[in-house]
């Protein structure tokens, strides 16, 4: 089965093809990814009015793009997949509205995929091995969750963010220290030169039981000292490097916990900031210390793309699972309600 997928939750328009009858990555038949970053930078964030109208301009001519670096024809596809939720919902109706009209186009079955279940499943791309039981932490801009995973499509939260997610924490702590859009990469470029140690903050949640999160006393803990040091290059790079050590050691605490709860020693992790260097550091020394194994996403494929929308849409696809003509988007949506893929039927 061939699938296209479309991604539209927020500022990066994604589209790919998946190939079902090949295993793994070699299944990912073409892709291609357009960042709004240069044009929400003027603004310090994303613009919703200006993403949504930026996917309008850029996903028809990304689909006639990757369908013939795929070497297909329209007419070739099986099945088209898209995120439906969590977004921004002009975003997402973009998406939809052009998987749905496709598919009705070319009757074939379409698939609303959740942007989350999209992300746990990247890591499945390039290890198609992997085999739940697992423990999934899913750490972007928009969330930050850690998720025991029974099957595909079911799914039990074992925590969760209580305010900032640790992308959306990057991003500020950047923003506050004058760093630019998108201040996440940034702040973490930053922290390469600072010294280990100079700067110490709390690693918040982490002196009590349960498996919450919680970034915004860390984010206010960063603005303090930035405001009485004196501001230079050094004392940014330090401070960065603090930062950064506190949400690691934070993210990777919270992580074993999980694992210990959850009775496995198997960890995926996905999202945007699952691209962060010393977040793959730290999580592969504890995997080895545990005798366990933790598997990332390809950088690329860490941030939004077409391929994980693809890939997901395409094991619910092959299942029997379709969604009907209704162009329906979620901009809220709790990944615990999904049907696993086993069961079959309709979303």
């Amino acid at each position: 089965m061939k699938v296209l997928g479309i991604e539209t939750s927020c500022d990066e328009t994604g589209v790919a093809v998946y190939d079902t009858a090949h295993p793994g990555a070699d299944g990912l038949r073409a892709q291609a990814l357009y960042s709004q970053v240069a044009l929400h930078a003027e603004y310090g964030g994303v613009v919703p009015e200006l993403a949504s109208r930026d996917h309008v301009r850029k996903l028809l001519p990304l689909i006639r793009q990757t369908l013939a670096e795929a070497d297909l024809a329209v007419g070739d596809l099986d099945g088209v997949a898209y995120t439906a939720g969590p977004g921004l919902v002009g975003a997402l109706l973009v998406g939809a509205g052009v998987a749905r009209s496709l598919a009705w186009a070319l009757d074939k079955p379409a698939i609303a995929v959740h942007h989350m279940e999209g992300h746990l499943l990247a890591p499945l791309l390039e290890a198609p091995d992997l085999i739940p039981p697992f423990v999934a932490l899913l750490v972007s801009g928009g969330h930050t969750q850690l998720v025991a995973v029974d099957a595909i499509g079911a799914y039990r939260l074992l925590g969760e963010t209580l305010d900032d997610a640790a992308g959306e924490a990057f991003d500020k702590t950047a923003k506050l220290m004058g760093l630019p859009y998108p201040g996440g990469p940034q702040l973490a470029k930053a922290a390469e030169t600072g010294t280990p140690g100079a700067r110490r903050f709390s690693r918040p949640m982490t002196d009590r039981p349960g498996l919450d999160f919680s970034f915004s006393g860390l984010k206010t803990q960063v603005l303090l000292a930035w405001q009485g040091s004196d501001r230079s290059e050094q004392t940014r790079a330090d401070i960065a490097r603090g930062f950064e050590d506190a949400v690691v050691d934070t993210l990777a605490i919270k992580c074993e916990r999980a694992l210990d709860a959850a009775g496995c020693d198997t960890l995926i992790v996905a999202g945007g900031v699952g691209a962060n260097q010393r977040l793959r550091e730290k999580l592969h020394q504890m995997a080895v210390r545990r005798g366990g194994r933790v598997c990332f996403p390809r950088p690329a494929l860490c941030t939004d793309n077409g391929a994980m929308i693809a890939f997901a849409g395409a094991l619910r696809l092959t299942a029997g699972q379709h969604t009907d003509a209704a162009i329906d988007v979620m901009p809220r949506w709790d990944m615990a309600n999904l049907p696993p893929v086993a069961a079959g039927g309709t979303p």
